[in-house]
């Protein structure tokens, strides 16, 4: 059986090409026991030496409305202070497939370029979680460094399936992250841990015209070279 008709990895590979960004939620709840089960199929995570550096805040009813609401007020007058560095420049075909990204975002919603106020309101909605009911914030030890970070990664992208298999949507969003010092205060986290990302989630709003759009990915010859001698 060739690795493309074995129906394991055919599910897989499904999850992962219909996986999009949701950036606009229905209000409802998503239950308990559907959070739990999308939390247990994270904590199979591989990770290095099995240390599992990740530990999950998450948030529910009053709680993600009363975090979103200060965290809206905090980053009114806040400098950003991520944990982790953020990437000093997008260069070359880096910056090529940020500014695709971005065009297709603001096209969706009806935002020209050079809107600068509209683009800025558009930011914002990060930190109103997308209107999410739920979100996840995630840390690592800090002593682990980045490594602990790349297991906090996977960790996500175990999440991420998941929560497509359950008819979920979710958003990671680095940019929780930038305002780590207020995340740490709020939910009570220790310095010896860093503040990686946070994942907004719930149920997608099709019907928004800002989750009708899909990024590309780059060609395999792209990302991989093969040494065969």
């Amino acid at each position: 059986m060739a690795p493309t008709d074995h129906p394991d990895f055919a599910a897989l590979r499904r999850l992962a090409d219909e996986r999009w960004t949701c950036r606009q939620f229905k209000p409802d709840q998503v239950d308990r026991t559907t959070i739990e089960q999308l939390l247990a199929l994270g904590q199979r995570t591989p990770s290095w030496c099995n240390t599992q550096p990740w530990q999950i805040v998450v948030t529910t009813g009053d709680g993600t409305d009363r975090f979103r609401k200060e965290l809206l007020a905090h980053i009114q007058t806040a400098a950003n202070t991520p944990d982790f560095e953020f990437p000093a420049a997008y260069e070359g075909v880096y910056r090529e497939r940020r500014r695709a990204c971005g065009f297709q975002l603001y096209d969706s919603v009806g935002i020209v370029k050079g809107d600068h106020e509209k683009t800025m309101r558009q930011m914002v909605r990060n930190f109103e979680l997308f209107d999410a009911p739920h979100v996840a914030i995630v840390t690592s030890e800090a002593d682990l460094g980045v490594y602990g970070a790349i297991d906090c990664g996977l960790w996500l992208e175990n999440f991420l399936l998941g929560a497509q298999a359950l008819g979920l949507g979710a958003a990671p969003q680095a940019a929780l992250a930038s305002y780590s010092p207020f995340i740490h205060e709020y939910f009570g986290i220790p310095d010896t841990r860093k503040v990686v990302f946070g994942v907004s989630f719930g149920y997608p709003d099709l019907d928004h015209p800002i989750n009708g759009f899909r990024t590309a990915r780059a060609p395999l010859d792209d990302q991989v070279t093969w040494h065969t001698s």
